[in-house]
C-alpha cells in the first residue's frame, strides 16, 4: 500500500495552505471552516515552508493565551517538515508520523505539494484492506465447504 493509494481513497488531494504572514486567527478560521487538523504553510502555494497544526495552536494558547491569535503563522509553524512522496509505502509514512508524534505529512512530487496524508487516512485505508482480506477468506472458505 502506497501513499498514492491512501490519497486516492481519501477522495481528494486538495492541499490547504496558508501564507507565513497570515495570522494565527486566520489559521484557526481556515482549520475550522475546512474541518481539518493542519495547514501547510507556503509562500507560493506549492512548496512547504512549514506546517501548522491544531496541536501547535492549542499548545501555545495554553502557554501564552489569546494574544497569540494576532501573531503570524511563521511564529508557531513547524519549520522542519517531514514529507513523503506518492510512491512511498504508507506504512513508512505512518511509522514516521508515529515516531515523531505528528499526524499530518505533506506529500511532495518533484518538490511540489500534491497532497497531505494523515494518520487517520492510513488507518482507514488499512482497515479497508483488512476487511477486503477477511471477505476474500470468508468467500474462499464458503466455496470449499
Amino acid at each position: 500500500m502506497t501513499v498514492s493509494r491512501a490519497l486516492k481513497m481519501k477522495g481528494g488531494q486538495d492541499v490547504h495552505t496558508i501564507t507565513p504572514d497570515a495570522t494565527i486567527a486566520d489559521a484557526v478560521a481556515e482549520l475550522g471552516a475546512r474541518r481539518i487538523g493542519a495547514l501547510v504553510v507556503s509562500s507560493d502555494g506549492s512548496h512547504p515552508d512549514g506546517i501548522l497544526s491544531e496541536r501547535d495552536i492549542v499548545r501555545e494558547l495554553g502557554r501564552q493565551g489569546a494574544e497569540i491569535l494576532s501573531r503570524p503563522v511563521s511564529d508557531l509553524m513547524t519549520r522542519e517538515v517531514k514529507t513523503c512522496t506518492p510512491g512511498d509505502a504508507a506504512n513508512d509514512a505512518i511509522r514516521t508520523m508515529s515516531e515523531s508524534r505528528f499526524r499530518h505529512m505533506p506529500v511532495l512530487q518533484d518538490g511540489a505539494l500534491v497532497g497531505v496524508i494523515s494518520m487517520g487516512d492510513v488507518v482507514k485505508m488499512r482497515l479497508s484492506e483488512l476487511q477486503n482480506e477477511r471477505d476474500a477468506m470468508e468467500a474462499m472458505i464458503a466455496g470449499h465447504a
